[in-house]
């Protein structure tokens, strides 16, 4: 089986350079050239076609998904109704909700990010944005997702951390009985927010505690370090939470926020971090601590100038438990199979580093062993 995965993953290059020479050859020189061309697209497509399924049905877990990174702009509009308040603009303005949020870098991404959330007010509007993102996780085949939500973007706007959570909590529920979708929730803190707000959420999440299986830090990075909230996450830590922290690529200090994290705050894993790849130190840390990374790319591509694809293969070839996800999937246009097809047509990854992603998903993931096994068994009878 080794064998012949790899050696399809060279035939399909072959193919792509054999069409690249096809292309660059005058017509004349070959009466057959368009022909040749036309049975090399055709089996290349097939073959894409062929990987696109492969991900389709694959069990996987998706461990890196922003909540309020999921509301499509069809339920904001129904939301915003539902609560009689202004339509978003970033809404009002598309002629169809079925397109996409527009935006073209992380500051016009953010200023349509956090306006759209003044729309989730109830309960019961967290309750159907967590639904229909668990309805979409499982039309993609995600077995067991791990949700990122932001409560002191609710709660600095006067919704209760009681409405959010547990309107989460219900979408969780209902999801694993009726969709036998696995899930949990992760709770960030805003790193642009002071330290104080961070403890006071931390503090009021504790009724809730079982609720929730780790916590974790996100939003702007720029002067705002790990290490800002190292008695935030001691405490989390004494409560039995599991931690996680944001390492957003290309940030200023990123390699300082990296070891900050693996070293100070002695993280469970790390999100995005594929700066990584610059201190070779911390990337042998990884490895001998066995911790994962969630990697974005197709969110990479729209934030900064690349997705980085071969800092990704580089890490996953060198044993780095990486792994792929969708990050916002509803202002990218892409959940997680969209992301891992991003990896297959332009990092030109193969069946079995595909399993082996999803491997790593699974073996990092937050969940009991009983829990973990059963997902390992179901991916490796695939």
């Amino acid at each position: 089986m080794r064998m012949y995965k790899n050696s399809a993953k060279i035939d399909t290059c072959f193919q792509q350079d054999a069409l690249r020479r096809c292309i660059s050859l005058r017509t004349e020189d070959s009466p057959s050239l368009f022909k040749l061309q036309s049975l090399l697209e055709d089996n290349l497509a097939d073959k894409m076609h062929a990987m696109e399924e492969y991900i389709a049905t694959m069990p996987k877990a998706e461990l890196h998904v922003h909540i309020e990174g999921t509301i499509e702009p069809a339920l904001a509009q129904q939301l915003a109704i539902r609560n009689n308040v202004p339509i978003p603009s970033s809404i009002a303005s598309l002629a169809d909700t079925s397109n996409g949020y527009s935006f073209h870098d992380l500051t016009s991404f953010l200023a349509v990010y956090y306006p759209n959330m003044a729309v989730l007010l109830t309960s019961q509007d967290f309750f159907d944005l967590a639904y229909a993102y668990l309805t979409k996780a499982h039309s993609q085949n995600v077995v067991h997702t791990e949700m990122f939500f932001d409560p002191q973007a609710h709660t600095s706007r006067g919704v209760s951390f009681s409405s959010v959570v547990t309107g989460l909590r219900e979408a969780i529920v209902k999801a694993e009985r009726e969709l036998g979708v696995s899930a949990s929730l992760i709770m960030c803190f805003l790193r642009d927010m002071d330290a104080q707000s961070a403890m006071d959420t931390l503090i009021e999440a504790l009724p809730h505690k079982d609720w929730i299986v780790g916590v974790g830090l996100d939003s702007d990075e720029r002067d705002n370090p790990p290490s800002k909230f190292s008695d935030v996450f001691a405490r989390a830590k004494q409560e039995g939470w599991l931690v996680t922290c944001h390492c957003d690529i290309d940030q200023k200090n990123s390699i300082e926020h990296i070891r900050q994290a693996l070293e100070d705050i002695g993280v469970d894993r790390i999100d995005h971090g594929t700066n990584i790849v610059e201190d070779e130190r911390l990337v042998q840390m990884v490895k001998e601590k066995g911790l994962g990374l969630t990697c974005c790319p197709v969110s990479n591509s729209v934030v900064t100038r690349d997705f980085k694809g071969k800092e990704i293969v580089q890490l996953l070839r060198s044993g780095v438990k990486v792994t792929i996800s969708s990050d916002d999937p509803a202002y990218f246009r892409g959940y997680v199979n969209e992301n891992l097809m991003k990896m297959v047509n332009d990092a030109n990854i193969s069946k079995e580093e595909l399993l082996t992603l999803q491997r790593n998903a699974f073996e990092i993931s937050w969940i009991s062993e009983g829990k973990k096994e059963y997902f390992l068994r179901l991916l490796e009878k695939y």
